[in-house]
């Protein structure tokens, strides 16, 4: 089964999502904690945390992504924003490049990666 890509900006901001989500449960699991006042108290800050976590990581991707470089994908003709050597289109998922040595060559996140 082939791995799934996806936009590494668009990947984040799902994780910087399921962030508040996660931070929603976690606050409804206190309700559940009622008769302990300590317990309740833990889990909404727990869920607060994973709030602010989100909206830093929101804020992060945000700087980042006025950093990006911005491309025509060739296949659907839209703008997207890539970061780093290789990255998928934003809406159709075309493997993107702008290092001509990378051209033509297989998709891999490897290449993202700084050499030693």
């Amino acid at each position: 089964m082939a791995k799934s890509y996806s936009s590494k900006i668009n990947r984040i901001r799902t994780f910087a999502l399921s962030l508040i989500f996660i931070g929603f449960i976690i606050m409804y699991a206190g309700i559940f904690f009622r008769q302990s006042a300590f317990l309740m108290t833990l889990f909404m800050l727990l869920g607060l945390l994973s709030i602010i976590a989100s909206t830093v990581v929101y804020f992060w991707i945000g700087m980042l992504s006025t950093k990006a470089v911005q491309v025509v994908c060739p296949s659907c003709g839209k703008p997207t924003k890539m970061l780093g050597r290789v990255d998928m289109c934003m809406y159709c998922k075309e493997p993107l490049t702008l290092d001509q040595n990378l051209e033509g060559k297989e998709f891999d996140e490897k290449y993202n990666q700084k050499k030693k």
